[in-house]
């Protein structure tokens, strides 16, 4: 066996390991790649879910229930009382906390950098969310006690009876 003959045995021994090699972690990684795509696309479903909830809320304006101003066929029609608005907010937010709590459990037992980025920012956009819902349910609590036509106060939200 001459010289060019083993230099060409070894060059082919070489490029086949190197091209197994590739083919083998292509193989390998393969369920990983599928599993984030899946991921990522549950997570984006997820995203546009928070952008639609808060979508819907951001015509419930606190102040439009001290001072209705007028009418217009522009602006949806606003008749919440001070209790139907916190209310709403409420379940807003929690929609939102749900939101990202459902975000977290797609990748509970997938160990993957990308799809915990993708996780970190829907959470992070649903605590943004819900805390400008709070801002303004701040302000509906800021209102005081609504009455009724009675004199007598609606019975209190959830976070005005304390739990």
């Amino acid at each position: 066996m001459s010289l060019s003959e083993l230099l060409q045995l070894v060059y082919n021994a070489v490029n086949d390991t190197v091209l197994a090699s590739l083919a083998l972690v292509f193989v390998w990684s393969w369920e990983v790649r599928i599993k984030r795509g899946r991921t990522l696309k549950a997570l984006h479903e997820l995203r546009s879910l928070a952008h639609i909830i808060d979508m819907h809320q951001l015509t419930k304006d606190p102040e439009w229930v001290v001072t209705p101003g007028e009418a217009s066929t522009l602006l949806p029609e606003r008749g919440m009382t001070r209790f139907e608005l916190s209310r709403y907010l409420d379940y807003c937010s929690e929609m939102l906390s749900i939101t990202g709590k459902i975000a977290a459990l797609y990748i509970q037992d997938f160990d993957d950098d990308v799809a915990l980025a993708a996780v970190n920012e829907v959470e992070n956009l649903t605590t943004g969310l819900s805390r400008k819902i709070w801002q303004k349910l701040m302000i509906v609590f800021a209102m005081g006690p609504e009455t009724t036509a009675a004199g007598s106060a609606p019975p209190p939200t959830r976070t005005e009876a304390g739990g």
